[in-house]
C-alpha cells in the first residue's frame, strides 16, 4: 500500500521489469487478496520521455492469464495488450516483452485487460514526459489516483448483479420520498411518476450498478480514514495528475476553497479552463493547476455519480493536517429526458391519467424508431426497411446500427437523442459551483487532419438492465457477426446514440477521438469519451494505426456482460 504522503515508486529507463502477483491487501481492518504489480497498489508509476522506445518485460506470477494494456498510448496493435483481439495474454509463469516508441506526451495509465484483475489492484500511473516545454509552469505535481476496491470478487459482483440488476442499489424511493412528492407536485402526477417507472421496471435512482454498500473508495490506494496528504508551500502552483482508475465509478472532483485550471484532457494540452469541479469516468485523466495561499489544509473530496461514497485526501502546509469534509449532496434522479423522451412525450405523460399510460413504443420491438435530433443540421434519409435515419454529412448516408431483434434485446430505445455535451452531468446541473464541460475542452493548436469525415458510422449502446446485459447495437461482444471497420487512412465520424439509462465511458484504443463539440478547427481529442443517457455524440477518427482495436465501455462489468466490440482499420499486415 502506498504510504500517506508518498507517491509510487518511480520506474524510467530503457528498459523495465514488471511483475504480476497475488498478496493480501488491508483496508480499514479488513484483508482480502489483491492483484498487484510490483506488489502494490497502485503499481509503480513509469515515467518516460516523447521519443525514446521503451522496452517492458512483465512477468506472470499468477495462476492465471494475465495482460498490461497501456491506455491511450499509441502503439503496434500486437504491443496494445488486450487478449484475444491482437495478443494471446501472457500464460502463468512467462514472460512477456512489450516494446514501442513514445509518440506523445502527458498523463495516462496502465493496467490488466484481464477478467477482474483491474478491480482487484491491477492499475498503475504513467507519465510521458514532452520533448518541448509544455506550455503552463508548475512548483511540484502529484499523481491522484482514485480507485475503487471490493472484497467481493468481479464473479461475485457480476452474478449479483445478474440475479437482480438493482442489488447494490440502497439509495431506491420509498414510501417516505413517495408522501414528500405528493406534497411538492400533487398526488396525481406523483403516481404517474411512480407508476410510469414501475411499469418500465426502472428506477430513478440507478447511477451506479455497484455502489458504496460493497466498493471503499480509494485516492492513491488509500481509504477515505487513511487520509492521503500532498504538501505544499503556500502560493505555489502545483500540478495535480488525476486519474480514474476505478472499475465501475465515475466520480465528481473539487477541492472546497480552491479554483482549477485544467491544463490537460486524456494527456492532450487544452486551452486552460478554470472550474470548481469536473466529474470524469473510469479511464479519464485531467491535469489541473492549483494556487493555494493560504496556510490551512484543503481537501480533495471526490464524491461518487450516486453520491453513496467518496474517496478523499488533503492538501496541507504541513504533515498531520487534515481538510474538513464537505457536507454531503443528496442522490440525484434520472428524469423523462434521461429516458430520451421530447417535452411532447413529458407534456403527453404529465396530462394522461394513471390507468392510460404506456411505454410500449419505449419498450424494445425489434424495429428501430427514428432518430428526431441529432447534434448537427442533419439530412434524412430512408433505410431499406422503411426506417429512418440522419447524418451529420450532407448528402452522405451513414452505415445504420441499430437494436437487432436477434440479439441480445434492448431494454428501452431513445426516441429522442440530443447532444448533451455542454450539460455538466445529471446531479451537477444545479449546482453553485462552475462545473467543467465537454464544450469547455479546446485543443491549443488547430489538430493536423482538418478534412471533413467521408462517412459517418452509427452505433447503439444498448442494454438490459434486469438482465444485467449490455451491448451495441443489441448484441453481446459473443454474438458479434464482424468487427466495425475502418479504411485505412479515411476520416471517419462515429456517432453514438446512448439507448440506455447509464453513463458509458468510451474507450477507442489505438486512434484518438476528436470530440465535435463545437470548437471548430479546435476540436479536443480524447482516448474515453462520456455518453449520457439518451445522449448523441459524435466523435471524428483518422484511421491510422492498421490492425485489430479494442472499442468498449470502460465500466469493467458491463465490458465483461458484452458491451465490447472490434475495431478493424483495414491495411494491416502483421
Amino acid at each position: 500500500m502506498t504510504a500517506v504522503g508518498t507517491q509510487p515508486t518511480t520506474l524510467n529507463g530503457e528498459l523495465i521489469d514488471l511483475v504480476i502477483g497475488e498478496r493480501s491487501f488491508a483496508l480499514d481492518g479488513q484483508t482480502g487478496s489483491a492483484r498487484t504489480i510490483n506488489g502494490t497498489i497502485p503499481g509503480p508509476l513509469l515515467r518516460l520521455k516523447e521519443g525514446q522506445e521503451v522496452t517492458l518485460r512483465v512477468t506472470n506470477r499468477l495462476a492465471e492469464i494475465t495482460s498490461i494494456h497501456w491506455h491511450g498510448i499509441l502503439l503496434p496493435p500486437d504491443m496494445d495488450g488486450v487478449p484475444g483481439v491482437s495478443f494471446g495474454g501472457i500464460q502463468p509463469g512467462a514472460t512477456f516483452t512489450y516494446r514501442f516508441p513514445i509518440k506523445q506526451s502527458g498523463t495516462y495509465w496502465y493496467h490488466s485487460h484481464s477478467g477482474g484483475q483491474e478491480l482487484q489492484g491491477m492499475y498503475a500511473p504513467m507519465i510521458l514526459d514532452p520533448a518541448e516545454p509544455e506550455p503552463f509552469m508548475y512548483d511540484r505535481e502529484y499523481v491522484v489516483m482514485l480507485s475503487d476496491w471490493s472484497f467481493e470478487s468481479s464473479e461475485t459482483l457480476l452474478s449479483n448483479l445478474k440475479k437482480q440488476g438493482g442489488y447494490y442499489n440502497f439509495q431506491k424511493r420509498a414510501a417516505r420520498e413517495f408522501l414528500s412528492d405528493v406534497r411538492r407536485m400533487g398526488f396525481w402526477s406523483a403516481l404517474q411518476d411512480y407508476l410510469m417507472w414501475h411499469q418500465m421496471r426502472m428506477d430513478p435512482t440507478d447511477f451506479a450498478d455497484v455502489t458504496g454498500y460493497t466498493f471503499t473508495y480509494l485516492m492513491n490506494g488509500l481509504s477515505p480514514s487513511a487520509n492521503w496528504t500532498a504538501l505544499f508551500h503556500p502560493g505555489e502552483r502545483i500540478r495535480f495528475r488525476f486519474i480514474n482508475a476505478a472499475s465501475m465509478t465515475l466520480y465528481d472532483v473539487r477541492i472546497p476553497g480552491l479554483v482549477m485550471t485544467v491544463v490537460q484532457a486524456d494527456g492532450q494540452n487544452v486551452q486552460p479552463v478554470t472550474v470548481e469541479e469536473f466529474r470524469f469516468g473510469p479511464a479519464e485523466t485531467y491535469d489541473v493547476i492549483i494556487e493555494p495561499t493560504e496556510d490551512r489544509a484543503y481537501t480533495i473530496f471526490a464524491e461518487t455519480i450516486d453520491r453513496s461514497g467518496y474517496a478523499r485526501g488533503t492538501i496541507a502546509p504541513r504533515p498531520g493536517m487534515e481538510g474538513e469534509i464537505p457536507e454531503r449532496r443528496s442522490r440525484p434522479l434520472r428524469t423523462m429526458e434521461d429516458m430520451g423522451m421530447s417535452m411532447e412525450d413529458m407534456s403527453h405523460m404529465k396530462h394522461s391519467d394513471a390507468g392510460g399510460m404506456t411505454m410500449a413504443d419505449k419498450t424494445p420491438s425489434g424495429d428501430m424508431p427514428s432518430m428526431e435530433h441529432g447534434q448537427h443540421d442533419m439530412e434524412t434519409h430512408d433505410m431499406p426497411n422503411g426506417d429512418q435515419t440522419t447524418s451529420t454529412i450532407p448528402g452522405v448516408q451513414p452505415v445504420k446500427h441499430g437494436p437487432d431483434e436477434h440479439g441480445t434485446g434492448n431494454q428501452m430505445v431513445a426516441e429522442y437523442s440530443q447532444n448533451r455535451f455542454d450539460e455538466p452531468g445529471r446531479g451537477l446541473e444545479h449546482s453553485p459551483r462552475r462545473v467543467l464541460r465537454y464544450t469547455d475542452l479546446k485543443s491549443p493548436v488547430p489538430y493536423p487532419d482538418q478534412r471533413i469525415p467521408e462517412r459517418e458510422i452509427e452505433l447503439h449502446l444498448t442494454g438490459h438492465m434486469e438482465r444485467f446485459i449490455w451491448s451495441f447495437d443489441g448484441n453481446k461482444y459473443s454474438a458479434a457477426k464482424q468487427p466495425i471497420v475502418f479504411r485505412h487512412g479515411e476520416r471517419v465520424r462515429f456517432t453514438f446514440v446512448n439507448d440506455t439509462m447509464m453513463e458509458h465511458p468510451l474507450h477507442l484504443h489505438g486512434m484518438w477521438m476528436h470530440l465535435e463539440n463545437g470548437a471548430g478547427k479546435h476540436l479536443p481529442r480524447k482516448h474515453t469519451v462520456i455518453v449520457k443517457p439518451a445522449e448523441r455524440v459524435s466523435v471524428a477518427i483518422t484511421a491510422d494505426a492498421p490492425g485489430r482495436w479494442a472499442f468498449h465501455c470502460h465500466l469493467l462489468l458491463h465490458m465483461e456482460a458484452g458491451m465490447f466490440q472490434v475495431v478493424e482499420v483495414s491495411g494491416y499486415e502483421p
